[in-house]
């Protein structure tokens, strides 16, 4: 009778053993595959080839944070995350404001954006939600905010078939990257984040005042220091 108790203990620490390592098998080299991205720029992501299916070719161009203009980098923090530079990668606080405003708002981070758009697919289902809520720390831990500010800057679309600011600056305004204009950078974080139905060339009365409340947020990120991870 001893034996057999003995037995089953074995048989359940050794399936305990087993799901440790199975656990282990998928979560290593899947924090390894994020935190490589820190050295190494991904070329693509599954919506940009996606897109490259659907539209045949679409205009993409790596640029270094440090060849794009400040204004358009602070542009962009202060439409998508004005708190940046001091969340972990979950801004709990516009949590708390898009429940608290039944979801009419969003909460994503530019780090749970980057990894949606490098690491995982589109979409609004569970799986994808629970995959970018278990990576997304693991991209803090790994990266620094200039190496994230960076990569969402180089893959995010701001068009049909358009990604990233040299691309955008291009098609709508004809300069480098280096270039941009605090008006432009604004028009550009403006298209965000519904870049297949606005054009900053061509921007609405809706799209101009936006513009202007995110070239006023970027002046006020860069006065009360929260522009100061990514740009020191």
């Amino acid at each position: 009778m001893a034996k057999t108790k003995s037995s089953a203990r074995r048989k359940k620490r050794g399936r305990g053993g087993n799901g440790w390592r199975i656990a282990l098998a998928v979560i290593v080299p899947v924090v390894l595959i994020v935190a490589l991205g820190r050295f190494f720029n991904p070329p693509t992501d599954f919506y940009m080839a996606s897109e490259t299916r659907r539209l045949g070719a679409v205009t993409h161009r790596w640029t270094p944070l440090r060849d794009i203009s400040p204004v358009m980098a602070r542009s962009v923090v202060a439409a998508e995350d004005a708190n940046f530079c001091l969340h972990w990668g979950f801004d709990l606080s516009a949590i708390r404001a898009a429940i608290k405003d039944g979801a009419k708002r969003g909460a994503s981070t530019i780090d749970q954006q980057v990894v949606r758009n490098v690491f995982l697919w589109q979409g609004r289902n569970w799986p994808r939600k629970a995959l970018e809520a278990l990576l997304t720390p693991v991209l803090e831990l790994t990266w620094s905010k200039r190496r994230i500010l960076e990569v969402y800057l180089n893959m995010a679309e701001f068009g049909d078939g358009t990604f990233g600011v040299t691309a955008a600056a291009a098609r709508y305004f004809q300069v480098e990257p280096n270039k941009i204009t605090p008006e432009q950078a604004a028009l550009l974080a403006s298209v965000l984040p519904d870049p297949k139905h606005r054009d900053p060339a061509k921007p609405t009365r809706w799209m101009r005042q936006r513009a202007a409340e995110i070239r006023s947020g970027a002046a006020t990120i860069e006065a009360d220091g929260r522009a100061a991870c990514f740009e020191h």
